[in-house]
Formats: structure tokens, sequence, C-alpha cells
């Protein structure tokens, strides 16, 4: 690796590549980008932020009709969610020589 940082004047080979962060890009051995975030890992994240929305709405829908079951699978529900997010973010930003803790 010689100049290819930014600033020296030298030029990038193939696998040198820079990440947003400015660090080298790591290749994997079929010369593949690695990165630290799995797709399932942002799907669950994503998704499972948009599934809490419709899950509040049955919520308070079950709150204002004093259904106690549609409440229960709501709070179900929930709990469900929220440790798919929680062990989907972990994974990521667990992940070896990761810089930031943050999802997607």
């Amino acid at each position: 690796m010689t100049g290819g940082l930014p600033g020296t004047g030298g030029s990038l080979s193939k696998e040198e590549k820079m990440n947003p962060e400015g660090q080298p890009e790591e290749m994997s051995e079929r010369g593949k980008p690695m990165v630290r975030a799995t797709p399932r890992d942002v799907v669950y994240i994503r998704l499972g932020s948009f599934g809490l929305i419709p899950i509040a709405i049955l919520g308070v829908f079950g709150f204002a009709t004093g259904l106690t079951w549609l409440i229960v699978a709501m709070a179900v529900l929930a709990v469900i969610v929220i440790v798919f997010i929680t062990l989907a973010v972990r994974r990521q930003s667990h992940r070896p020589d990761a810089t930031t803790e943050e999802a997607g």
C-alpha cells in the first residue's frame, strides 16, 4: 500500500478502496467488499421500526375499545419486534473493528 491514503497524492488500487469513514475497505477472498452490517440486520431494523407503527395503532385501538386480548396481542408483538431490532443492532455493532454503533 503505497500512497493510498487521501491527501498523499497516491492512487488507490482495486483492493484499496476507501469506505465512507475514510478507512480502507476490506475485501473478501472472492474480491467482494466486506461490510459490517449484513442485509438481514438492516432488514430486521428497518422492517421492525416500520412494524412498530401499526402495532402502536393496534394498541390504541385496543385501549379505545376496551378489548383486553387486543392489548395483550399488541404487547406481545411489540416485545417480539423490539427484541429483533435490539439483537440486529447488537450483531451489527459487535462486529470486528466496528467503528459506529448506528443501525443501517
